[in-house]
């Protein structure tokens, strides 16, 4: 199956209210925590080139974008949605490895995180190098947690002072500091 994976441009733009409307069907259908998105934010993300979309003969089949929090001190990648007619394929995790990669390369001095609900995200994310986490290790930036307030789960968190939610937050080094860990690692093992 010829299905391409980029990183999105201005030319994407007609999808954004497919995408929407994707993450908002299979929120539903899932019950899961994914919160809403708004097309033109949507619409940001792909102009900007902070998306990945996924198209097979120029349908939307898969779609994911970075978000930045706290000055750029960490990035998110988020909204990881696959077609139901698309799935079991391995495409959520080669979607989700393409927009890891953008996130370290455009920010590689970032901390790269995520919140899911999803065993299979969960999953994908460990392969990448991230690992569970406690909420307190996350952007303390009120934006990123104000972006919850269209989950179901909103009033868990909430009534948790944001430390608490049925989403797992996990959290990737920076490029950078996964970087200079090798090189040290490297040269102790060379003394």
């Amino acid at each position: 199956m010829n299905i391409q994976i980029i990183i999105s441009d201005r030319t994407h733009m007609s999808y954004a209210k497919a995408i929407c409307d994707l993450i908002e069907v299979s929120a539903k259908l899932r019950g899961t925590g994914i919160a809403r998105r708004e097309i033109s934010y949507v619409e940001k993300k792909i102009n900007t080139s902070h998306a990945i979309i996924a198209l097979h003969e120029n349908q939307l089949v898969g779609f994911c974008y970075l978000e930045t929090w706290s000055h750029g001190e960490y990035v998110a990648n988020s909204g990881l949605i696959v077609h139901p007619d698309f799935r079991k394929l391995g495409l959520a995790r080669k979607i989700k490895k393409k927009a890891f990669d953008l996130a370290r390369d455009k920010y590689p001095n970032a901390k790269v995180f995520g919140i899911t609900t999803s065993p299979a995200v969960m999953k994908i994310n460990s392969d990448l190098g991230y690992r569970p986490v406690s909420f307190a290790e996350l952007t303390p930036d009120e934006a990123f947690w104000k972006g919850c307030q269209s989950c179901p789960n909103y009033d868990i968190l909430q009534r948790n002072q944001q430390k608490l939610c049925l989403c797992t937050g996990m959290l990737a080094l920076s490029k950078t500091k996964e970087i200079l860990n090798k090189k040290n690692k490297q040269d102790e093992q060379a003394k």
